[in-house]
């Protein structure tokens, strides 16, 4: 078999020594390289293949069958003989079959089910550089296999743009092999998008430009089909008969694709419109400008809500030469981008690998049935988020799929058998037990493969069209619900079928919703909100369970929904449905209110009032209202706060055993000062100062308490026997007191066995400050003079002694006349 001459030919000698020697290897080769279609060929070849199989992976179906066909043509044959495909809705293999070209996903399942890849001889990843979730547990699994079962299997990763350092050490240092490319010249350039204009105003404005100025076949691509369609009806009538318009997204129908990829007839000239679909394995043959928008759309999954939206985001710096790359395949070309040429730098270097932004919940899954259940036991190249990851086993224990040690139950058994994500397929594993398994596999097909049934956020209706829809991909899908069914051994059918929202509900839960606020507004289960546009019959709908939906919380817009009544949540989940009393604190009131509620997660059907409480319950939902309002809120007497200021001083100061008196500690230990002392009170207005008092010291352990009134007493005695408070609210203890009364006094006053002093504030007779100090002997000997001489003058009946360290200690004026 004689191999086309493409620039990766140069590197097939090297790439052969190297995996001759080596059970891993990674090739970096430019676009255009033909890496796709004649690696797999030149592997063919190789002796240490022997009659092994060679899978090769495809991130879509669309570049899955165009490198079948491609490898097959070469080989003379059609694809099916030594070349086949296998994707979820499509296979073409036979005995015959030595390369399979497979989907991401599928070869996920297969070594799932068949750990040891038996008469696999090698697996090639292409374009790994998309870092698809599935490519990445691909080859994690297949490092693992190779490690633990199959020394002998090869594993090739292939990409154009990639961190191939960080790959090949992920390999255990495996051998890198670069390719040249031999593309035509690309020239680039760019025409900046204002802000206000709409990306298909820009699209389409350039596409007009590029047919006037340019010959050839253009590529053109937009976020995602939206756009491509709002383009599509912007371009129509533009051009005469010679220019084709054709789509190119994921919920086209094959034959639709195919027709895009496919070269313009002779005399033609054809614009095509892509998402990122077109970005990388496949080649449309004549397409010489690029006009990239700078844009794709992501999914970005939130862990708290549990829900996947789609982002429309910059492109990264690697896939916008992915995109260029495409007008210089087959001829020069040129290629045209919607930014400033300075923003280039600032973006990205690499689209985000989908393991950091996508619900985890189906990779927790296949690993428990691997056997692992830390994802740290497989050779990621970049491991899961840990938040994320435990939200995936949390639904799946939800799901009855996984035990509270994390092992794979009977139930998560037959959830993982099938093709769909977790909630679906939990979804589908209950109808069965009901006799509705194959209305449930069709409504989750319906909702895994974009587009079948129409548009509509109704899916009865969508539903309904599914069922009775033409063509290939329905068809097609249908077939593989029906298949999906029978594997779940169902028992016997029901007579009837059950309307969407009741299947629904076996797998959202958390997305029941009940309409409130007025139409089109619902409030989910899970206490978020979630807007259908008031024309659409569902907006009147009381309650729904919302299958997907897009936005960000506080926004969240409505993609697919069914109804349903209060009746069938009763009726099929009465499981979810709580009855219950509840102690909780009014805010405008502030005072503690008791109702018996029956309700669904965040949704409250009824509600009835109760009479007010006492105990624990209700002293908790007082300290709740502590939270709210601050503890400002609460009756702190005098002498409260003097203890809480005293024990803090403790705590600044000498720290252990000494709790801590500031607010957040406070708060965050209600429980243990604040609810034991409020058993009785009905509201904040009722609570006690001698509560709190008591509260406080009860955070002070028994042995230390007995030393509190030494360290941090309330009271200075002074040298005349009068008692004055002692301050413990700044920094440093305080005492404010009149300068007489400390007359005689050698010492300077302080508490805590004498190791502390006080901050003295010395006030003339008329309550004036006249000095603060902490060295009292040290202000008699200094400054007293002056003191003494200004204070003479304004306070002449009180006594101001040259010597006050030997002075009598007073609270009295002089007698009058002396």
């Amino acid at each position: 078999m004689s191999l086309p001459d493409l620039p990766v030919c140069a590197s097939l000698p090297q790439l052969g020594e190297a995996l001759s020697v080596a059970s891993c290897c990674v090739l970096s080769a430019p676009p255009g390289a033909g890496k796709t279609t004649v690696v797999p060929l030149f592997l063919l070849q190789q002796a240490w293949r022997g009659d092994g199989r060679i899978i090769l992976l495809e991130p879509r179906r669309l570049a899955a069958r165009a490198a079948a066909h491609r490898m097959a043509s070469l080989l003379g044959e059609t694809v099916g003989e030594t070349v086949g495909y296998r994707m979820r809705l499509d296979s073409r293999i036979s005995t015959r079959t030595r390369i399979e070209v497979v989907t991401e996903g599928v070869f996920a399942r297969m070594i799932l089910d068949d750990p040891a890849l038996s008469g696999i001889a090698a697996v090639v990843f292409d374009e790994f550089h998309e870092r698809s979730l599935d490519a990445d547990f691909g080859l994690a699994l297949a490092l693992d296999a190779q490690q633990g079962l199959r020394e002998d299997l090869r594993l090739l990763v292939m990409s154009a743009t990639l961190d191939v350092g960080r790959v090949a050490a992920l390999l255990g240092n495996a051998p890198v092999i670069e390719s040249q490319g031999r593309a035509f010249p690309v020239e680039i350039s760019h025409r900046e998008r204002a802000s206000s204009e709409r990306i298909e105003d820009a699209v389409t404005r350039a596409i007009i430009e590029a047919c006037r100025d340019e010959s050839g076949s253009i590529l053109a691509f937009l976020p995602g089909q939206a756009e491509i369609t709002r383009t599509v009806e912007r371009l129509q009538g533009r051009f005469d008969s010679d220019t084709m318009i054709t789509p190119l997204y994921g919920n086209l129908s094959q034959k639709e694709q195919d027709a895009a990829i496919r070269p313009a007839p002779a005399g033609k000239r054809k614009i095509v419109l892509a998402t990122s679909i077109a970005e990388t394995s496949i080649t449309i043959d004549g397409v010489r400008i690029v006009i990239d928008s700078g844009l794709q759309r992501l999914p970005a999954f939130e862990a708290s809500t549990g829900i996947t939206r789609l982002e429309t985001v910059r492109v990264s710096r690697a896939s916008a030469d992915q995109r260029a790359g495409r007008a210089g395949r087959t001829e020069p070309g040129k290629a045209i981008r919607l930014w400033h040429a300075g923003q280039t730098a600032a973006l990205p270097a690499f689209t985000p690998p989908q393991i950091l932004a996508s619900d985890l919940s189906s990779l927790a899954l296949d690993m428990a049935h691997w056997g692992v259940k830390d994802p740290a036991q497989l050779a990621f190249l970049d491991q899961p988020p840990a938040t994320t990851w435990q939200e995936a086993q949390a639904l799946l224990l939800a799901l009855g799929a996984l035990d509270p040690t994390g092992a794979l139950t009977a139930r998560g058994k037959q959830i993982r058998a099938l093709a769909l994500p977790p909630r679906l397929a939990a979804m589908a594993v209950t109808a069965a037990a009901e006799g509705h398994a194959e209305d449930a596999c069709l409504l989750a097909v319906l909702l895994t493969e974009q587009g079948l049934g129409g548009t509509s956020i109704d899916l009865e209706d969508r539903l309904r069209r599914f069922r009775t829809e033409r063509g290939e991909r329905a068809e097609a899908s249908r077939g593989l619900a029906r298949r999906m069914a029978r594997d779940l051994k169902p028992g016997q059918r029901a007579p009837m079928p059950l309307q969407p929202g009741i299947l629904l509900m076996w797998a959202f839960p958390d997305r029941i919703a009940l309409q409130r606020g007025g139409r089109g507004r619902f409030v989910m289960a899970n206490g978020r909100g979630a807007e259908i546009p008031e024309t659409e019959r569902l907006a009147g709908a009381s309650m729904l369970v919302i299958a997907d939906l897009t936005g960000r919380a506080g926004g969240q817009r409505v993609l697919a929904a069914a109804e349903i009544s209060r009746t069938d949540v009763e009726a099929y989940r009465p499981d979810a449905i709580r009855r219950e009393d509840q102690v909780s604190f009014e805010r405008q009131s502030r005072q503690i209110r008791a109702r018996r509620v029956t309700r669904l997660g965040a949704i409250l059907f009824d509600e009835t009032p109760l009479p007010r409480p006492r105990g624990e319950a209700a002293a908790r939902a007082l300290a709740d209202g502590v939270r709210q309002l601050g503890l400002a809120s609460l009756p702190f007497s005098q002498e409260a706060s003097q203890l809480r200021d005293r024990i803090g001083f403790l705590f600044r100061t000498l720290g252990d055993p000494w709790p801590d008196m500031a607010d957040e500690a406070l708060l965050a230990r209600l429980d243990d000062w604040f609810v034991p002392y409020q058993h009785e009170t009905r509201g904040l207005d009722d609570v006690s100062p001698s509560s709190l008092s008591e509260g406080l010291m009860s955070l002070v352990p028994h042995a230390a308490s007995r030393d509190l009134g030494r360290l941090a007493p309330t009271h200075f005695e002074a040298p005349t026997g009068q008692r004055h408070p002692i301050r413990y609210d700044g920094e440093e203890p305080v005492l404010a007191i009149r300068v007489q009364e400390l007359f005689g006094l050698k010492t300077h006053p302080a508490i805590g066995g004498g190791r502390l002093p006080l901050l003295l504030e010395l006030v003339s007779p008329g309550q004036r400050p006249i000095q603060t100090t902490r060295d009292l002997p040290g202000f008699w000997a200094g400054s007293w003079k002056d003191v003494r001489a200004d204070m003479r003058g304004r306070y002449p009946r009180h006594p101001w002694p040259e010597d006050p360290a030997n002075a009598m200690p007073t609270t009295r004026a002089k007698p009058r006349g002396t």
